[in-house]
């Protein structure tokens, strides 16, 4: 063999090695695992938890507003294309259904198709895409607060994360994000923003793009878009520019179980995130995306039936003066509580509500997903009795169930244990 080709291979063999190293060297953090970890860090330790409950797995009847996840569960289309191609799960995608998929996407959105990836959900992408392109060098921008996930990857990365606070309307502030580090490797934009639902317009995403320090991306993960009337970035996709945007059937689509995302960008840039990793895709997740996809009526049902539902829930908030961060404009919101925001998702387990997590920049908010309409009624009776109730003080513990630190916790009752 020659031998400028021999070391060429065996560079790429380490290069590919070194990526997948890097890439296992940190768990892929998904909206579950966040939304796990707080209702576990709000449960006290074996032998007291609250009202007998197991401190890992709500107890029927729980009402579970606090992973963003979609109540409406996938559509009749894509149970249906679950049941079609399930039979055929004993062999790989002999049908196509991915590629199908890939065509279906990128002809509804005028993009050709190696510009579309496909991945279970898009969380993959997001951390892959940290991995590729931060470093010790290169920094992770990102709004303060928002998903946290990509912060995470940049630790694996040993980048430097470099945290803006949100604008005064609670949109990401693009020039302070621009011009927060001369030498960052991604913008992160997520766009409505997790946790507080509130939208940066496709006009400041733009000018990002024409004012961002050279050789970064932008990151724009777009997993609320559906449930807002914000304006999309995949023609900023068609037209070439750096930025890679992420989509998944997490939200709108109701698939957070079934597992199926996108990373849409220029061929060289997606090339980028393929040493990390790319698993084939199940059959059942590419076939019920498909089947969503081309359902012309789910998009315009779905958002108005969860933004009928989170309008009738802020408006009661703000009738009983409690204060609602920002415009909201998705599945979720933010809460500011006036008092300790863990012992207040602490307060509301012990009603059977389970509801978000906080964010350091904002310990008093609480952030909640918005769920069917009896769920959202049953979050107005927990709320009010727990805002209304007698402020105690509370152990809380860590994952390890030992004593963290001590909180306030509004209960009606003595039945959990006090510090």
């Amino acid at each position: 063999m020659d031998t400028h080709k021999s070391n060429r291979l065996t560079l790429g063999r380490r290069s590919f090695l070194g990526a997948a190293a890097l890439a296992a060297a940190t768990p892929i953090l998904t909206e579950a695992h966040l939304a796990q970890a707080a209702q576990t860090a709000a449960t006290p330790p074996s032998g007291m938890a609250l009202h007998g409950q197991s401190p890992n797995a709500p107890p029927p009847g729980a009402v579970l507003i606090n992973a963003n996840e979609n109540p409406l569960g996938p559509s009749k289309a894509a149970c249906d294309a679950i049941a079609r191609v399930a039979p055929l799960g004993g062999r790989y995608d002999r049908n196509g259904e991915t590629a199908m998929l890939v065509s279906t996407f990128a002809a509804q959105n005028g993009l050709k198709e190696d510009h579309v990836a496909v991945y279970a959900g898009s969380s993959e992408p997001l951390h892959y895409a940290v991995l590729a392109f931060t470093s010790p060098t290169r920094s992770f921008v990102t709004a303060d607060p928002s998903y946290e996930a990509g912060m995470r990857a940049a630790m694996t990365s040993k980048a430097k994360v470099v945290k803006v606070p949100l604008a005064a309307d609670h949109a990401h502030d693009v020039k302070a994000m621009v011009a927060a580090d001369p030498q960052a490797g991604i913008i992160y934009i997520c766009n409505p923003n997790n946790p507080t639902g509130t939208v940066t317009t496709r006009q400041d995403i733009a000018w990002a793009l024409d004012n961002k320090p050279a050789g970064s991306i932008l990151l724009v993960d777009e997993a609320y878009i559906h449930l807002s009337d914000a304006g999309d970035a995949l023609d900023l996709v068609a037209a070439g520019k750096d930025l890679i945007v992420l989509r998944t059937f997490s939200k709108i689509y109701g698939m957070a179980g079934i597992r199926c995302g996108f990373a849409v960008g220029r061929p060289d840039l997606l090339a980028k995130l393929t040493p990390f990793g790319q698993n084939a895709m199940p059959i059942t997740g590419s076939a019920a995306a498909r089947a969503s996809l081309e359902d012309p009526a789910l998009v315009p049902t779905r958002k108005k039936i969860i933004g009928d539902t989170r309008r009738d829930t802020l408006a009661w908030l703000k009738a009983n003066n409690y204060k609602v961060i920002g415009d909201p404009q998705t599945n979720c919101f933010m809460i500011d509580t006036g008092r300790d925001g863990k012992a207040v998702i602490a307060a509301m387990k012990a009603q059977n509500v389970y509801i978000g997590r906080t964010w350091p920049i904002w310990p008093n908010a609480v952030r909640v997903s918005v769920g069917t309409p009896e769920e959202m009624a049953a979050f107005k009776t927990a709320f009010k009795a727990v805002m209304d109730g007698k402020a105690v003080a509370m152990e809380t513990y860590d994952h390890g169930g030992h004593r963290a630190d001590l909180g306030y916790y509004a209960t009606l009752s003595g039945d959990v244990r006090q510090g």
